[in-house]
């Protein structure tokens, strides 16, 4: 089985039902009735608040993607690029290219133009295809871009240096190519998540992409009636997996294109969702404008919501808490994984298992995972080690880079995450940290993510990130970056009394009050603070020394 036999499954069976609806809160509410009409429009300016298509369209129009391509000359093997914001488009034009035998390779759309340039060529994209808010960063590489490449631009003032996808691909025909793909043929490259330097590119197959499917419908057990919002980048494998859950059920799917707590109940509201993926910082203002009385649930219709799930980065368990103080009845879930896994749930915690907030809990559907030491050799359950993952959908590789490969690929096929975590003696596993992030002090092991977790008690704290910052006579010390919420206050002395319940080694040595930079999937960029703050603070220890 492939991917988009579910969308043709679903073509056949729900012709008429609602696959996709597109909300775009900062767009005018002027009703657009063709999708040729809304194609055209330039996202926030001028386009609809929504629009809808239906399962029989979806198909329809990656149908006429993948001929439209395959008229181009694109073959089995070769690779499209896709840079888009989250639109209406952007799933239809990712089945299209899967359909035509191609890899889809999707690109963050926070990349940089030399970031855009160096992963075009890393992963030897032939087509791109980019929409109009990545002009100005597309004509400061056109030279490099356009050499044996096609661009392609979707969207209306098509520039000269492009071809318009939308005219094009409306000339070819809607039924499904005939081309033959097997479960084992390479189908996409995603590129890591990592929050500094230049990504690896990963490669995945076809049956990778139907198993995370299976593995999110089983999961969170999607039914037809279910209704999925989306509001993470559909570029990541976060989002796209977990959506799939919808496309496994048939069930519609909404994309919003807009993150504020109103933005978030209002189409939940709206649109009947009872499935919410939530990133840690848009569940936390969530929260903080509940607690304000800036929103009321009473103003919003969210009785048929009963799963709000969170993944991409730790979760404090005292969020989770104060979420089931004011929705009680929702079933929740923490998703663990990696783009090298295809995505959420190689562990998850399950919906069973709230009792268990604080893990990121057991092995996911078809996966296996183990707590090893420096040796590879498992941990005992207690003990603090490596997490290492195995199952269906570990990538084949990090295309051309064998090196790198290596170190995190075994040839029994175990993928060691660079996470620490530990296993309880109930099989859950708990993140301790990146193994990169972990701070060595005086010879004592630091997680930064333990002391996070105790600070997130403290009702004034919205955001905090630990780092290690180097120190010449301890090699490095803790420090706690702290955003405080708006309304309130807090001094250094408070967070130092706090902390007197924590083991005098790991309360924070210096305390910084400032924003905590998270990207695109919700993950602190450490490495960016420490960047940030850690020169500046060997200085001053230097200065203190002399």
């Amino acid at each position: 089985m492939l991917i988009f036999d579910f969308l043709e499954k679903n073509a056949r069976e729900y012709p008429d039902d609602i696959a996709l609806v597109e909300i775009n809160p900062a767009a005018n509410a002027k009703p657009m009735t063709t999708w040729k009409e809304y194609a055209l429009m330039e996202p926030n300016k001028g386009g609809p608040y929504r629009q809808e298509i239906t399962w029989r369209v979806f198909n329809e129009k990656s149908n006429r993607v993948a001929n439209a391509l395959l008229a181009r000359g694109v073959m089995p093997g070769e690779k499209v690029g896709i840079l888009l914001m989250n639109c209406l488009d952007w799933l239809p034009i990712y089945f299209g290219i899967l359909k035509t035998g191609a890899m889809a390779v999707p690109l963050n759309y926070r990349y940089d133009s030399n970031e855009i340039d160096y992963c075009v060529k890393l992963a030897d994209i032939d087509i791109l295809l980019f929409g109009p808010e990545f002009r100005g960063r597309i004509e400061e590489i056109l030279d490099s871009l356009s050499e044996h490449r096609l661009l392609y631009y979707i969207g209306s003032d098509c520039p000269d240096y492009a071809e318009n996808f939308i005219v094009e691909t409306s000339n070819y025909p809607s039924i499904s190519p005939d081309i033959e793909i097997s479960e084992d043929d390479y189908a996409a490259i995603y590129f890591s998540s990592g929050t500094t330097g230049f990504p690896k590119a990963i490669l995945h197959k076809h049956s990778s992409l139907v198993h995370s499917a299976l593995a999110e419908q089983n999961h969170h057990r999607q039914e037809k009636d279910d209704v999925f919002l989306c509001i993470p980048p559909l570029y990541h494998t976060g989002a796209k997996m977990h959506w799939f859950g919808s496309l496994v059920s048939g069930g519609k799917g909404v994309l919003l294109r807009g993150t504020s707590p109103d933005d978030i109940l209002t189409a939940a509201s709206e649109e009947g969702c009872t499935i919410v993926w939530l990133l840690v910082p848009w569940a936390q203002d969530i929260l903080d404008a509940l607690d304000r009385g800036d929103l009321k649930i009473s103003d919003y219709k969210l009785d048929q919501w009963r799963l709000m799930h969170i993944g991409a980065q730790p979760v404090p368990p005292s969020m989770i808490r104060h979420w089931k103080d004011y929705f009680p009845n929702h079933q929740y879930d923490t998703n663990y994984g990696l783009s090298e896994s295809l995505g959420p749930g190689c562990v998850h915690l399950g919906l069973e298992n709230i009792n268990k907030v604080g893990a990121i809990g057991i092995p996911g559907y078809g996966w296996e995972a183990m707590v090893v030491d420096e040796e590879k050799n498992p941990v005992e359950p207690g003990g603090v080690g490596e997490l290492a993952v195995k199952g269906p959908a570990v990538m084949l590789c990090y295309y051309k880079d064998e090196e790198a490969t290596k170190e995190v690929l075994s040839e029994d096929g175990w993928l060691y995450t660079g996470d620490m975590a530990k296993q309880d003696k109930d099989g859950f596993f708990y993140l301790v940290d990146r193994k990169k992030d972990v701070i060595i002090s005086g010879g004592e092991n630091i997680y930064p993510v333990q002391i996070e977790d105790f600070l997130h008690e403290m009702e004034e704290i919205k955001d905090v990130a630990v780092i290690g910052l180097p120190d010449k006579r301890l090699g490095e010390i803790s420090a706690a970056i702290i955003e405080v919420k708006p309304e309130c206050s807090l001094t250094e002395r408070d967070i130092y009394e706090f902390c007197q319940e924590l083991p005098r080694y790991k309360r924070p040595a210096r305390i910084i009050f400032a924003p905590v930079p998270r990207n695109a999937t919700g993950k602190i960029e450490k490495p960016l603070l420490r960047e940030r703050y850690g020169g500046a603070f060997l200085v001053a220890a230097e200065t203190e020394t002399v």
